[in-house]
C-alpha cells in the first residue's frame, strides 16, 4: 500500500514503470552514485541524500534506490547496505529491511503492471520461459532474477518449484540464447509491447529493438541484425527517442559507464555537480 500510495501521490500511476530517480526527485531527495565498496547508504535529516553504488548493473542500482526509498518513506533512521554477498543472514532479516525490500519490489514492480505486461504478451508467469521473463524484467527496468523471486514470493503467481528451474537460467546464459552465441555487454530488450516512458542503458551495453522501430542518431548504434529485431549498442551519453508503429516511443537515455555524480545529470556529456555535495 505505502509503495502505491506513494507512486500516486506524484502522479505516476499505480501499474506503469517508473524511474526510481525521478520519483526520489519528486520527493525531495538527491541520488548519487558514488564509487564505494556497498550496495547504498541513506542519510536521513533535513536534506535527506540516497548514495547507490556505482559499480553494480544499472537495474541492481534502481533496485537498490528503491530499497533506500524505502528506508525514508518508514521513517528508518540513517542506513548503510552492504553488498549483497557481504551481508549476513541476520542483517538482511532484520525486518527493517525486509520492509525496504518488499517497498523496493512493490514500487518498481507493481502487481497490476507486472500482470497487464504479461497478459499484453499473451504469457503467464508459470509457463513463460526465462527469454520471455527477461523481456518483462527489462520494461520494468529490474532483474531477471529480482522479478522471478517477486513473481513467487511478493505476488504469488508463481509457484516456488518454477521459480527455483527459472533461477537455473542467468542473464549470461539468457543473452547468448537471444543473440546467438555469448556476450558479456549486458543487454536491454525492448519489444512491440514496451511500456515504459524511458529506457535507461549504459555506454558499452546492447539493445535489442523490433525492427520497425526508428533511433534517433547520436548515441545507439546499429551493429547486427537478428531475426526480426535489431541489435544496438549504446556508444554515446545523452537521451534520444525511439518510435514505431501503433504509437510505440520511449526515450532511451545513456549514461557512463559506471558513472559517478548526481543521478539528474547522469545522461549529460559533461558532469559539473561537486556544488550539489
Amino acid at each position: 500500500m505505502a509503495a502505491i500510495q506513494t507512486r500516486m501521490q506524484f502522479g505516476m500511476g499505480a501499474n506503469e514503470p517508473l524511474c526510481i530517480y525521478e520519483l526520489c526527485n519528486k520527493l525531495g531527495i538527491k541520488v548519487r552514485f558514488v564509487d564505494i565498496n556497498i550496495e547504498g547508504m541513506y542519510r536521513r535529516g533535513a536534506d535527506p541524500r540516497i548514495m547507490v553504488a556505482a559499480k553494480r548493473p544499472v537495474a541492481r542500482r534502481a533496485f537498490t534506490c528503491a530499497h533506500e526509498l524505502g528506508h525514508h518513506v518508514f521513517g528508518h533512521g540513517s542506513t548503510v547496505d552492504e553488498l549483497e554477498d557481504d551481508r549476513s543472514k541476520d542483517d538482511s532479516e532484520r525486518p527493517e529491511e525486509i520492509l525496504a525490500n518488499s517497498f523496493a519490489a512493490f514500487t518498481l514492480m507493481p502487481t497490476v503492471g507486472v500482470r497487464h505486461a504479461f497478459a499484453s504478451r499473451h504469457l503467464a508467469a508459470n509457463t513463460a520461459t526465462p527469454v520471455q521473463i527477461f523481456g518483462v524484467a527489462c520494461n520494468f527496468g529490474v532483474g531477471y532474477s529480482t522479478l522471478v523471486n517477486h513473481l513467487a514470493y511478493g505476488m504469488n503467481d508463481l509457484l516456488p518449484v518454477r521459480a527455483t528451474e527459472l533461477l537455473k537460467s542467468s542473464p549470461k546464459t539468457i543473452r547468448a540464447q537471444l543473440l546467438g552465441k555469448p556476450s558479456d555487454a549486458p543487454l536491454v530488450v525492448a519489444d512491440g509491447q514496451w511500456s515504459a516512458k524511458t529506457l535507461d542503458i549504459e555506454v558499452g551495453s546492447h539493445l535489442l529493438l523490433p525492427k520497425t522501430v526508428a533511433v534517433a542518431e547520436g548515441v545507439m548504434e546499429p551493429i547486427a541484425e537478428n531475426g526480426s529485431q535489431v541489435l544496438y549498442c549504446a556508444v554515446a551519453t545523452g537521451i534520444r527517442r525511439a518510435h514505431g508503429p501503433n504509437g510505440w516511443a520511449t526515450f532511451i537515455r545513456v549514461c557512463r559507464e559506471r558513472y559517478v555524480g548526481m543521478a539528474a545529470y547522469r545522461h549529460l556529456e559533461d558532469n559539473d555537480d561537486e556544488d550539489d555535495e
